[in-house]
């Protein structure tokens, strides 16, 4: 189809949306786009019944933030391409997924949704998920750009950004996503300095075509567009969903000179560009629904993080097991929103699956649910006659959502008391968090022996919990955004915008970064996870290969007597700089698969990127010479090793030193 084959009237309809979830044909001159929401899964409305959208089976995989706790690349891709071959069953043509968004504040209701408080790996992990969509033919959507960091007042709220802030936090992970080119990006809600996500040019164009190259399609969130002409002059391609009056507020600016033939044509020229690439594209499922089961509980294995273990009480091979809590029987798989999923997955009960493991008859009870105790009497009892008693609890849906915030990091006072309460009867109590941020352990941390940090882990949280608290899986997960002791040590406190604006003040400083640069004690830090293998790293090499390129070697040993993986990392600090900058930063990491009493060698490349800053009077990314520091750990607050560089670039690209 070409443009000028098209009339103006057909050429405005286009750029206006079908319905819900398609894209105008232009009476069948053009192919219907077909969209649907899915970060975790499919949600593909099939019908509307009494105004309520029917959605068809899918697999619930694990919420992102899971999936980014995983720090696996391998299973990003995977878990992209899972959901995409639910999509081909259902003919679903974009996959409006992965989210980027940097989780500012702990407090955030969409958090789940997200993948990290860092952009280098929240980039990283979100370009092999849209890898992953787009290797079965079916494309993905780039969401939310940008500085959706807050879901109050979201629709209003102008997130006030600095602009340096704008590209080192908030731009970056798009920047790196963009690396494997997604079909599509999602505009923001929200104003950014003072105006609309979906009419902001700056970001639209300037930066997004301009400067990051993208040349798909620029599609609006839902009903997130206030006015469609100025949208479209901005760099918007299709607002979403279908509106009645759009079309005719285009029609009335393009009469009044408002929007001009190249504009329009612009538009028109991208929804044809996506039309066409969905029509062509040959969609090929590449797994069976078991499969994608299967695929559901490994990657959660890869995500669940084990947070404390007080003398080796976990795993729990050959041990008595009690379970209480609702959730253990019907888990919290994911937050409330447009990623919700369903899914005809029949979920065992969490001593159901310890037991098909062991063997052994594992006994449970409600114990206590969100917000009131069920036959606690019968928990009590069969904690006193455990050897070890798992205790599930977290939130659900109605506290934790898309379109609203937390008000607390604590779970519900029910929830402390009942773990509370449970100890008195039985000293080994294991806890289980299902949530989909940062929670305040604080009342409960001293009667729990081990926590477990599960997530929102989708239809196979039970199944990988249960090979986990028997040994059959060694935990691997860690941390992709900071646990802190209390909301009052987070830079926003309950502060989630007045309003009007929501004020980006720490600057770069964001998660690790702030605790760090203000030395604030966290609770369990950022890449932060137990194991139940021991390693020991050594031999630290940096190989200079280019003016501002190294490769970093090192070796992780397994010193225990069980397999594990091991995720280590890499960060980057610039001894002296001409500007604030962090005490460190994430530039590389590395998943591995260590065998008991065998070790690795292990590289990670860097680059200008992971020695540079945005230099706002130069309008540009810089390096300044200097010394840095390289520092391998297995966390951030725990480096193993550290290595010096200096970097020498020509004096006529460096401003003048102090």
């Amino acid at each position: 189809m070409r443009i000028e084959d098209l009339t103006l009237d057909e050429k405005l309809t286009l750029l206006c949306g079908r319905d819900n979830w398609t894209t105008e044909t232009c009476g069948g001159k053009v192919p219907e786009v077909r969209v649907s929401d899915g970060p975790h899964g499919l949600r593909c409305v099939v019908s509307v019944e009494n105004g309520r959208e029917i959605t068809a089976d899918a697999t619930a995989m694990p919420s992102l933030s899971v999936v980014a706790n995983g720090w696996n690349k391998r299973a990003a891709y995977e878990q992209g391409g899972t959901i995409a071959d639910d999509c081909v069953d259902h003919n679903v043509d974009v996959l409006l997924a992965p989210g980027v968004n940097i989780k500012k504040t702990p407090l955030c209701g969409r958090n789940f949704e997200y993948f990290s408080e860092d952009p280098y790996l929240a980039g990283t992990l979100a370009g092999q998920y849209i890898e992953g969509v787009q290797s079965r033919g079916v494309g993905a959507c780039l969401k939310h750009f940008c500085a959706n960091n807050v879901e109050s007042d979201r629709s209003w709220q102008s997130s006030e950004v600095d602009e340096r802030t704008l590209n080192e936090i908030y731009l970056k992970p798009f920047e790196i996503a963009l690396g494997a080119k997604p079909w599509t990006v999602m505009c923001a809600y929200n104003p950014i300095n003072g105006v609309y996500a979906s009419e902001n040019k700056k970001l639209l164009t300037h930066v997004l075509r301009d400067k990051f190259g993208f040349d798909g399609l620029v599609m609006s969130d839902w009903w997130a567009v206030h006015n469609g002409y100025k949208a479209v002059r901005a760099g918007l391609n299709l607002r979403m969903p279908h509106d009645d009056e759009n079309f005719a507020v285009l029609k009335e600016a393009y009469e009044k000179g408002y929007l001009t033939d190249e504009q329009i044509n612009e538009s028109v020229s991208r929804v044809l560009a996506l039309a066409e690439k969905a029509d062509r594209s040959e969609k090929s499922g590449k797994t069976s629904k078991e499969q994608r089961h299967l695929n559901a509980v490994k990657i959660a294995e890869e995500g669940i993080v084990l947070l404390k273990n007080e003398g080796g009480i976990l795993p729990a091979a050959g041990k008595k097991i009690a379970v209480s809590g609702v959730f253990a029987g019907a888990p919290a798989i994911g937050g409330g929103g447009s990623s919700t999923v369903q899914t005809a997955y029949k979920i065992p009960h969490l001593a159901d699956a310890i037991s098909s493991i062991t063997g052994e008859k594992v006994e449970r009870s409600m114990g206590v649910c969100e917000n009131v105790f069920v036959t606690a009497k019968l928990a009590y009892s069969q904690a006193y006659n455990a050897d070890l008693c798992v205790v599930v609890v977290g939130d659900g849906t109605a506290k934790v959502s898309e379109g609203c915030d937390r008000d607390t990091l604590k779970l519900r006072p029910e929830q402390e008391n009942f773990i509370i309460e449970l100890s008195k009867y039985n000293k080994n109590i294991v806890v289980v968090i299902e949530s989909g941020s940062a929670v305040d352990v604080s009342a409960f941390e001293p009667y729990a022996k081990a926590i477990i940090f599960a997530g929102f882990a989708g239809e196979g949280v039970n199944e990988a919990l249960a090979r986990i608290i028997t040994g059959r899986v060694c935990p691997s997960g860690k941390l992709a955004e900071t646990f802190p002791y209390a909301l009052e040590d987070t830079y926003m406190g309950n502060y989630t915008g007045d309003g009007l604006t929501v004020d980006y003040g720490e600057g770069v400083f964001v998660g690790y970064r702030y605790y760090e640069r203000y030395g604030i004690a966290v609770r369990y830090p950022f890449g932060f996870g137990l194991s139940y293998a021991k390693f020991e790293y050594s031999d630290l090499k940096i190989e200079k290969t280019g003016d501002t390129d190294f490769v970093v070697f090192y070796t992780v040993k397994n010193v225990s007597k069980v397999d594990g993986k091991e995720v280590s990392q890499v960060y980057v600090r610039d001894i002296i700089a001409m500007v604030a900058r962090p005490v460190k930063e994430l530039k590389g990491y590395s998943k591995d698969l260590i065998k008991a009493g065998e070790e690795k060698r292990v590289s990670v490349k860097l680059d200008f990127s992971s020695f540079a800053y945005y230099s706002v009077s130069l309008d540009k990314w810089l390096v300044e010479n200097g010394d840095f520091e390289i520092l391998v750990g297995s966390s951030s607050r725990d480096v193993k090793l550290s290595g010096k560089v200096r970097i020498e670039l020509p004096d006529d690209e460096q401003p003048s030193q102090i």
